[in-house]
């Protein structure tokens, strides 16, 4: 297996601290790719896979958006179909181009994905090793850790602080040779914010030859500020940007990384293909609507706060968030809670080892919400 690695590729694994035995091990992310156990979208939604699931069941479950594509994303999609039988990689170009563009960096430094978990799984192998850890906020999503035990890179998980934000102190000191510090802004499952201030702190402090990911994937649905121009000064940060969320394309696979050219080079070096054409023309074309952003935040925001008004009146315990997703404590294992709810055909989140007790609530459509309401009260009393 290790002839898949050239002579620079296997050189630098070697000075990362990877031993010539493990070479063979991840020699196969190059050749396996999408079919590696940890390293594909569908391996994490699995967390949240409900099997038989009814044609007529609430999904809150999955941070999914109901309301799909914008109708002029749509129409884009469907006319690029006819056009299937090629690889079209213009539209990749123009959608980085247009991303660049609206983000204020240049060209070279957005890098399309299909999706944000390719680059989040990507920028794991390019900086961390056995000799560089992973380190992430405790509770915090998961594919970056399944990535680092697959190379063999230690994770240092670090709790959220009192006001469920990054404890950005924290994690900076949690190891001098740490290879990436990761931070979902807001979080997931929380979806908490953390101060920007707070951000360029940890960027300002972090261990040297670190890299500082920042995760947005959630970032349109709040007020947080952008850190493209963190990019486009040159430091060491890679975004991480995703249509699955408000743009409402998961199932499309649309996304990207946006940093400096020789950050975006290494992550690069461990995947390969032509992107989905629908997801491009997709995203290109949301990007252009203007009124699709602020429409789609103020129209979640006023569901989530009648969600967390009757959730308040009912004397339930919950962490507000600035997401589309929430965690509510459900006094008992949230697993239970979860079967339950089921019952009543309506599937919520999973829960995370930090939170056993805490399921992550997707806020879906006003109907949707109104069942969760129902069954919630005949789950929890």
């Amino acid at each position: 297996m290790n002839n898949v690695l050239n002579a620079d590729q296997t050189s630098e694994l070697l000075k990362r601290g990877f031993s010539r035995r493990s070479l063979g091990r991840f020699a196969s992310l190059l050749t396996a790719g999408a079919a590696l156990p940890f390293y594909n979208e569908s391996a994490l939604a699995q967390l949240s896979m409900v099997k038989d699931i009814p044609a007529d069941a609430v999904k809150i479950n999955a941070n999914e958006n109901p309301l799909g594509p914008c109708p002029e994303a749509a129409e884009a999609i469907y006319s690029i179909v006819k056009k299937g039988g090629r690889y079209l990689y213009e539209n990749t170009f123009s959608f980085a181009k247009t991303l660049a563009d609206i983000e204020g960096v240049k060209p070279e430094y957005v890098q399309p994905y299909a999706g944000s978990s390719e680059p989040l799984h990507t920028s794991v192998m390019a900086f961390t090793s056995p000799t560089k850890s992973l380190v992430v906020a405790d509770p915090g999503y998961e594919a970056g850790p399944r990535a680092a035990k697959f190379v063999g890179a230690k994770t240092i998980m670090v709790p959220l602080a009192k006001d469920y934000s990054h404890d950005v102190k924290a994690m900076v000191a949690a190891d001098p040779n740490a290879g990436v510090i990761y931070i979902c802004n807001p979080n997931n499952p929380t979806g908490t914010l953390t101060k920007r201030a707070d951000i360029e702190w940890a960027l300002a402090n972090k261990p040297a030859g670190s890299i500082l990911l920042l995760d947005e994937a959630y970032l349109h649905f709040s007020e947080a500020t952008p850190g493209s121009d963190l990019v486009a000064a040159d430091k060491e940060v890679v975004i991480l940007r995703t249509f699955s969320k408000l743009f409402g394309m998961a199932g499309l696979r649309a996304g990207a990384a946006i940093g400096r050219p020789d950050l975006l080079a290494k992550m690069r070096g461990y995947s390969a293909g032509a992107l989905p054409i629908t997801g491009m023309v997709g995203a290109e074309t949301s990007l252009k609507i203007k009124t699709l952003v602020p429409t789609r935040k103020r129209d979640m925001r006023n569901i989530r706060q009648d969600t967390f008004d009757f959730l308040a009146k009912n004397g339930y315990s919950f962490i507000p968030s600035d997401s589309n997703c929430f965690m509510l404590d459900t006094k008992q294992p949230a697993k239970e809670y979860m079967a339950q709810m089921a019952k009543h055909n309506v599937y919520v989140g999973r829960a995370w080892a930090a939170w056993p007790t805490y399921s992550r609530i997707t806020v879906g459509t006003a109907e949707e919400m109104a069942k969760f309401k129902t069954a919630t009260k005949k789950v929890l009393g």
